[in-house]
């Protein structure tokens, strides 16, 4: 990276990392890193309520039960981007899943769908991405749940104060987003677009995105299906052009959902 794209990266890591801690403590948890001995929710016990909802969230979906151990999460990969390295895409995912919020992992995209999506990139050896070094890994929110539906229970039975802060979560992580997309000057990946509509789960996302990039065609920011069941692969093996590059089908593709689902 140049040392103006560096400071940008910098600034946007710490921040999100200070953001993620104040809404912990927003709701009665501790901060705490992969490295240390015991998770957020150990550190808060008796006090924390997120995790317990998120519980609930996951049985009444019939989601097998699994460890509660990070209520929101923040992606600790960051923590090993150096400046050295260069950075060639931003990819946005939903939110943190099961393995996402484990302590020891506090990672964004390592389960199935992050395998996939590594697959693709090892594929297309033409696009000359590194997903794992070269790609910087967001959410449009860091509230975890197992499954994106079952935050719907989360908003259903958290409450005023914490549709405040899942919409906060949103607008935040959509305007840090953008605004270090601009400095990097590399594409920005929406991936799963289902909840990107109007009064859906990220409509706040969406809307802040909007905003930030004035509604322009010409933005650099492409919409495509999630990782998770193979969908972004089985819409690009539909979509594509057999006569056209990976790059230019990835880029008509983009262009057409997020016409689709955002409307600019």
């Amino acid at each position: 990276m140049t040392d103006r794209e560096w400071q940008a990266f910098s600034v946007f890591r710490t921040g999100f990392k200070a953001v993620c801690r104040q809404w912990l403590t927003r709701c009665d948890y501790e901060y705490s890193a992969p490295d240390e001995t015991t998770s957020s929710v150990e550190r808060s016990a008796n006090r924390g309520k997120l995790h317990l909802l998120q519980q609930a969230a996951a049985a009444d979906n019939k989601t097998p039960a699994y460890p509660q151990e990070t209520p929101i999460v923040y992606n600790h990969s960051l923590d090993e981007v150096q400046a050295s390295d260069r950075i060639k895409l931003i990819i946005i995912s939903d939110n943190p899943g099961k393995n996402e919020q484990l302590h020891k992992n506090q990672r964004y995209l390592i389960g199935q769908a992050g395998k996939v999506a590594e697959g693709f990139f090892r594929r297309n050896p033409e696009l000359a991405i590194d997903f794992r070094r070269e790609v910087i890994i967001l959410n449009k929110t860091p509230v975890h749940t197992a499954k994106t539906k079952e935050l719907n229970y989360l908003l259903k039975h958290g409450g005023e104060q914490f549709r405040n802060l899942f919409e906060e979560t949103q607008e935040w992580l959509a305007a840090n987003t953008a605004a270090l997309q601009r400095v990097l000057g590399c594409p920005l990946w929406l991936v799963g677009y289902g909840e990107l509509r109007k009064k859906s789960l990220f409509t706040a996302y969406a809307e802040e995105l909007r905003r930030q990039y004035g509604g322009k065609s010409e933005a650099p920011v492409y919409v495509f299906q999630h990782f998770s069941m193979n969908c972004f692969a089985i819409d690009f093996k539909k979509l594509s052009d057999a006569h056209t590059s990976t790059a230019e089908n990835l880029r008509a593709i983009g262009l057409l959902h997020r016409k689709e689902v955002l409307g600019w």
